[in-house]
C-alpha cells in the first residue's frame, strides 16, 4: 500500500486518467474529488462489500429455491 500525506486543494494521480483532489479536512473527515472517465466506475467501500455480499447471496439461490419461490407467488395469485 502507498501511503500519501496531502493537504487541502493537493491531489494525486492513478495512472494518466483518474485524479485524486484533497478538498478539504475537518475534524475526522477528509473530502476528496475523484475525476476519471466515466467508464470507471467509483464506489464508496462499504457500498462495495455490501453489493458484493449480495451478490453472492443470490447466486447461491438454487433451482429449487426458485422453484418454491415461484409456487409461492402463484399461491398467492388464486
Amino acid at each position: 500500500m502507498l501511503v500519501l500525506s496531502r493537504r487541502a486543494g493537493e491531489s494525486i494521480r492513478i495512472g494518466e486518467d483518474i485524479e485524486v483532489h484533497l478538498l478539504e479536512v475537518r475534524g475526522d473527515t477528509v473530502r476528496m474529488g475523484i475525476q476519471a472517465p466515466k467508464s470507471v466506475k467509483v464506489w464508496r467501500n462499504e457500498l462495495f462489500e455490501a453489493v458484493a455480499m449480495e451478490n453472492k447471496a443470490a447466486a447461491k439461490v438454487t433451482p429449487l429455491d426458485l422453484r418454491d419461490l415461484f409456487k409461492k407467488q402463484d399461491d398467492g395469485r388464486r
